[in-house]
């Protein structure tokens, strides 16, 4: 979940307000950004979910509070002078093809400012730009760039281009020599963090004026263009793998630097393939029902009321028989569906001033007889002294596969099975659903080996993995498996467990030798019940082990829950 730092008293002078620190902090809640406390510098830390990320600075919290206070309710859209520049792509590296920009000019930046304005670009760069790998932001002193004059007919041209990294220098930030974009990526701290990103045995982006590169994205910008106080005017370029990503990415940012007295002025974007005017400040419409919105928050509004509601949270609505045309500004990324219309008019309302009420239905909950099994299983395993774990659902291949030798063992050995892939992963860190749970059990002993042992861990949990034989393509089951780390650890230490577990079920279990790619050779068993087979067991092999820099060996099992299902298994 994103956390922003915030000044409550350049909070109160961003939205006009005298409101104390405590009104301050409960309306925020109302609007859903929780708070986190207070850091060292004095500043109020606010955690919200990732879907509003207009709010990932200052300037995006206080439009949002005059929203919500009716000090300037409704849709704002700033307006934008016509473009003077041009933003040009040519020949640009195929995996970085696009380009998005603006200007804003009349700025009276401080040092306040300036750290706003920083801390929004990073929060960018790590939740839409995916840490800059698929969109990534440079802002410059636009007094300090000299355009190139004779590409564009009237317009000061700025190419965007591939540039031959290891023979066109610039002076990057924090350095004080000019560089190579290959030297950059080798010596400063930015370039091997983000030098990875781009192939420096082949051209590389780069931004050009008439004096040469002033910008290497999506790593570094050159020092010639570096932010102060005394900055009036500035470019802001973004380079990325998707338009529609940095041209949000864009708007958001110059709905903040507006917010600071700034006036917006368009770029041009010309590409091989179109010319584009940026940026986009385009308003969406939603339609929603009225009776959607009074079933959906249980209460009765009247359609003045509704189009209040709507002003509070920053939309303007009008109202034809019974249905409302939502207008919703373009920093607004979140808004995909009426529903997400009703949340932000929910909000305005006041979740708070909502009163609870019994459902209208005559049944009675209780646990899912496999849920029942589940928790069974976690108290029984928290009884015999394992540490009950609850890892990410999410994983890699190099996770569940490769780490634990998997990457050419048949589909029928556990673990092996395909994946299946999210199409549209939120980090790329995680770009499938764990098929088997003893991966992120290792991982979890990598990450502690600083602890004493023995260490003793284990999950229920929910696995997938692809299946065309499912009607949806994907078989699911929840499976339980524990890992025992210790100087003494053996076969006999995870038999122990799981013979314990088996027993206080009445579950007879089988265990014949197996051989399993992820246990050493002659020391695994499989878990058979009534002639099936439901899982694994045995000692991890040492590369496993030794790649992971665990320093003790490791016995462990995994096997179905299902293979606990007895009548009385609740």
């Amino acid at each position: 979940m994103p956390v922003i730092d915030v000044d409550l008293d350049e909070l109160r002078g961003l939205v006009g307000t005298d409101a104390d620190d405590a009104t301050l902090i409960a309306d925020l809640f109302e609007l859903g950004l929780e708070h986190e406390g207070r850091t060292d510098a004095g500043t109020e830390q606010f955690e919200f979910g990732p879907d509003r990320l207009d709010r990932l600075s200052v300037e995006g919290v206080a439009r949002s509070l005059r929203q919500h206070y009716d000090i300037a309710p409704g849709l704002s859209v700033p307006h934008a002078a016509s473009p003077e520049y041009a933003l040009v792509a040519e020949d640009v590296p195929a995996d970085r093809p696009h380009i998005s920009g603006l200007i804003v000019r009349g700025l009276a930046l401080t040092d306040a400012v300036l750290t706003s304005v920083i801390q929004l670009q990073e929060k960018l760069h790590a939740t839409m730009g995916r840490r800059r790998a698929k969109g990534a932001i440079g802002i410059h002193d636009l007094t300090m760039l000299k355009p190139i004059t004779d590409r564009i007919p009237d317009r000061k041209a700025l190419i965007y281009r591939g540039v031959d990294p290891a023979e066109t220098t610039f002076v990057p930030l924090g350095a004080d020599r000019a560089m190579t974009p290959a030297e950059v990526c080798a010596e400063l701290p930015t370039g091997r963090r983000y030098g990875d990103l781009v192939d420096v045995d082949a051209a590389v982006p780069g931004i050009v004026d008439d004096l040469g590169l002033f910008s290497f994205p999506p790593v570094i910008n050159g020092s010639r263009t570096e932010l102060a106080t005394d900055t009036h005017a500035v470019l802001v370029e973004l380079t990325g793998t998707d338009q529609w990503t940095i041209d949000r990415m864009a708007t958001i940012l110059g709905y903040a630097l507006v917010a600071r007295g700034g006036d917006l002025e368009a770029v041009e974007v010309v590409t091989p393939e179109a010319t584009l005017r940026r940026p986009t400040l385009d308003v969406e419409t939603k339609r929603v029902a009225h009776a959607d919105i009074e079933r959906t928050l249980g209460v009765e509004l009247s359609p003045e009321t509704v189009r209040a509601l709507c002003g509070r949270a920053g939309l303007d609505a009008t109202v034809d028989d019974g249905t409302y045309a939502v207008s919703v500004p373009p920093y607004r990324v979140d808004v995909l569906h009426p529903v997400d219309v009703i949340d932000d008019i929910g909000r305005a309302y006041g979740f708070t001033a909502l009163e609870p009420r019994v459902p209208d239905v005559a049944t009675i909950g209780g646990r899912h007889p496999r849920s029942r099994l589940r928790r069974a299983l976690r108290e029984r395993l928290v009884g015999m002294g394992v540490e009950d774990m609850l890892t990410f659902h999410l994983s890699s291949p190099a996770v569940t596969q490769t780490q634990m030798r998997l990457d050419a063992a048949d589909a029928e050995v556990l673990g092996a099975q395909q994946p299946v892939r999210i199409t549209s992963p939120y980090s790329e860190e995680y770009p499938i659903v764990r098929q088997w749970l003893l991966p992120s059990l290792v991982q979890v002993l990598a990450n502690n080996t600083h602890r004493r042992y023995p260490q003793v861990l284990g999950e229920v949990g929910h696995v997938l993995w692809a299946d065309d034989g499912a009607p949806d393509g994907v078989a699911e089951a929840d499976h339980i498996a524990v890992v025992v780390a210790a100087p003494t650890a053996s076969f006999e230490d995870a038999k122990a467990v799981c013979a314990s577990l088996t027993a206080g079920f009445d579950v007879a279990l089988a265990t014949p030798a197996v051989t399993h790619p992820s246990f050493i050779e002659g020391r695994a068993a499989a878990l058979e019940v009534e002639g099936t087979t439901v899982g694994v067991l045995g000692e991890l092999h040492p590369q496993i082990i030794t790649d992971a820099g665990i320093e003790v060996p490791v016995a462990a099992f995994e096997c179905a829950v299902s293979a606990f299902e007895t009548d009385d298994s609740g």
